[in-house]
């Protein structure tokens, strides 16, 4: 055991040497088979990261834009709906308001016309009433009188009294 230890402490001469030269040999080996394959190998992994990186910053950027450019599109469409229910707000309005003013017109209209008919009905009533009024009056006077000169015998001085106020000398 100490002549083991002893051997690995302070190793001979011949051990060195062909320790290297096995070491080179197998440095040469890697170098012109292994060691390109594992450096593309290293660099295509390398690259394949980098691409994914640089593809997942633009696939966040691009959700970004997708966020903000939806955002956007939400807005405007959240700015027509409410400029489309405001529109459709005035036009009832003004319908109604249309509606209202012709129903107002209409009634006025109307209102006119009962008015003008109330009044041609009030002026043939009372042209109905006066003449009825008159013919009464004459049918009572014509009674009264024709009941006075009856019992009076004054129907003859009457008749005497208006052929001296009629001049005949006029014509």
């Amino acid at each position: 055991m100490v002549l083991l230890m002893n051997s690995l402490v302070s190793p001979a001469i011949g051990l060195v040497f062909w320790t290297t030269i096995i070491f080179l040999l197998f440095f040469f080996i890697l170098k012109k088979f292994a060691w390109k394959p594992i450096l593309n190998a290293v660099k295509a992994r390398d690259e394949m990261i980098k691409g994914s990186l640089a593809s997942a910053e633009k696939a966040r950027k691009e959700m970004a834009k997708l966020q903000s450019d939806n955002e956007a599109i939400l807005k405007k469409a959240r700015e027509e709906r409410e400029g489309i229910l405001k529109e459709a707000r005035d036009v009832r309005d003004k319908l109604i308001a249309e509606a209202k003013g012709r129903a107002s017109e209409e009634a006025d209209k109307l209102v006119e016309k009962a008015r003008a008919g109330i009044e041609r009905e009030k002026a043939i009533a009372l042209a109905d009433i006066r003449e009825q009024v008159a013919n009464l009056s004459v049918d009572i006077a014509s009674k009264l009188l024709g009941e006075r000169l009856k019992q009076t015998g004054e129907q003859q001085k009457l008749i005497d009294n208006y052929l001296k106020d009629v001049d005949f000398n006029k014509n």
